[in-house]
């Protein structure tokens, strides 16, 4: 099956990728490998906002987690000029979550980004990964996550 089958038959659909906020690009290509700035967690519907251990229960920051990912991979797709094919593996993904300084389940959260890259890449989608709190994210955002990608030259 190809990535674009495996999302279509979960009923997730790639938006364009996300154009920067700032003074940066979106992903930089160097050979084989796609560093892919951080993407902030953000659905149909707008932001993803709210603080892990106030309020935002760990399945929610989750889901915010799987909407970082799935910018994640419409980054990739950019980057590969629309193909997806070219995508060999996810190396690493570090991901940052908007909590209190007493919530220690950053792991649970960013297991949302995780899971949904061994859904849809099965043994390509297993990654070295981070998991850290930060005071406070861009906008009041939940979730960004940033990825490093092997891709084919």
């Amino acid at each position: 099956m190809t990535i674009e089958s495996r999302l279509a038959e979960r009923g997730i659909t790639l938006p364009n990728a996300p154009a920067p906020a700032a003074n940066y690009v979106p992903f930089v290509l160097s050979d084989t490998t796609l560093y892919v700035s951080g993407q902030i967690s953000q659905g149909e519907s707008g932001l993803i906002k709210g603080r892990l251990g106030d309020g935002m229960s760990v399945e929610d920051g989750a889901a915010a987690a799987q909407r970082c990912a799935i910018s994640l991979l419409a980054q990739v797709r950019a980057a590969c000029g629309g193909d997806l094919s070219k995508l060999v593996r996810v190396v690493k993904l570090t991901g940052f979550v908007n909590s209190t300084p007493d919530f220690t389940d950053q792991p649970k959260v960013i297991n949302g980004a995780s899971d949904f890259f061994v859904e849809i890449l099965g043994d390509a989608g297993r990654h070295a990964r981070s998991a850290v709190s930060a005071a406070a994210l861009p906008l009041g955002v939940a979730v960004e996550i940033e990825g490093i990608f092997e891709i084919k030259a």
